[in-house]
């Protein structure tokens, strides 16, 4: 299996560099919900208990008007694509460029695979999926290419014996996350992934979920151990999952909109450098002459953006940098403009 699908863009981070390859919005979670997992420390003296499960499940179902049934609180949305195998597809079908793991996962425990490239325009074409595949794997909004489908374009893969998963974990970063699925109860076969670690800078606490019916919940969940999530991941599901919490995700999306509107015109200005559109999520996609040697300047001057041949699909040329505000992105401008001319 090729190593570099397992590249991820904490790798390209180097420290002491200027970050744009990782999408994580802050550097900490907002006051508020580190005071909130503070108060928790004292309960770490107990293993986590099935009703502090049922409150994170309860208060994910109210956010998405869905059944407590209907979700599975994970570490990670990383754990959700390392328990795909357990759904034993006789065909795995994974669309590209997007997120690798999932193909890592399932080549990893020997199930067959099929890449399913989108078009010229990172589009997903429905019918390139092989109407044999029984387990479809696709990213919405999609990392890399910022990419947003429509959302019946999505539920079009949907087909009886086939389960149809979605990786929205950037799915709260789109202003009214219009396209999401993760409501949907009635589309048979669907799996939602949704994560906690972009909107809400929780990367280093592996806190996520899936939304679908509780017997597909229950093949993936099948292979986990005893107390698969802790109980700090328990309490940011909850608290991420109120009212309040939401409207500040939205608030959120909102400003992500107004940077990458921004960075878009200001990168789309440099000479050689095609930023590609529309976008949707908290990153961009670029493509560039000389990748391999603009990226090695980027970092010479103290910038790190994530590479792009690690992604099915694109070539060194291409690179992917997150949403910053416009104080910071400046510094991004400048130092491409300076490797272009170099």
């Amino acid at each position: 299996m090729d190593q570099l699908l397992r590249h991820h863009g904490d790798v390209d981070a180097a420290p002491g560099l200027l970050d744009f390859a990782v999408n994580v919005r802050n550097s900490r979670p907002p006051a508020w919900l580190r005071a909130r997992l503070a108060a928790a420390l004292d309960e770490l003296g107990s293993y986590p208990s099935a009703a502090q499960d049922a409150a994170a499940r309860t208060a994910v179902a109210a956010r998405h008007g869905r059944d407590p049934a209907e979700v599975l609180v994970l570490s990670g949305v990383a754990e959700g694509f390392a328990l795909l195998p357990a759904l034993a597809p006789r065909l795995a079908a994974v669309v590209h460029p997007s997120f690798t793991e999932p193909e890592v996962a399932l080549r990893q425990a020997g199930l067959p695979v099929r890449r399913v490239l989108t078009d010229a325009e990172y589009r997903l074409q429905p019918d390139w999926v092989p109407g044999e595949a029984d387990l479809v794997v696709l990213g919405n909004p999609t990392n890399p290419t910022s990419v947003l489908h429509p959302a019946r374009t999505v539920r079009a893969l949907s087909r009886p014996g086939r389960v149809l998963v979605v990786d929205e974990a950037f799915g709260d970063a789109v202003p009214g996350e219009h396209e999401s699925l993760a409501a949907d109860r009635e589309t048979p076969g669907l799996v939602v992934f949704r994560s906690l670690t972009k909107i809400w800078a929780l990367p280093g606490l592996r806190a996520g979920y899936a939304l679908g019916a509780p017997e597909l919940l229950a093949r993936l969940a099948a292979p986990r151990p005893p107390w698969p999530v802790g109980t700090l991941v328990l309490e940011a599901v909850q608290a991420c999952s109120t009212p309040v919490a939401v409207a500040e995700a939205a608030a959120a999306a909102d400003q992500i909109t107004q940077y990458r509107d921004w960075m878009v015109r200001q990168l789309g200005a440099l000479p050689g450098v095609a930023v590609h559109q529309p976008a949707a999520a908290p990153f961009l996609l670029l493509r560039v002459p000389d990748g391999r040697r603009v990226r090695a300047a980027l970092a010479e001057a103290g910038i790190a953006v994530r590479r792009g041949d690690t992604f099915p699909g694109l070539t060194a040329d291409h690179l992917r940098v997150s949403v910053r505000h416009p104080e910071i992105a400046a510094t991004l401008v400048d130092g491409l403009r300076a490797a272009l001319a170099g």
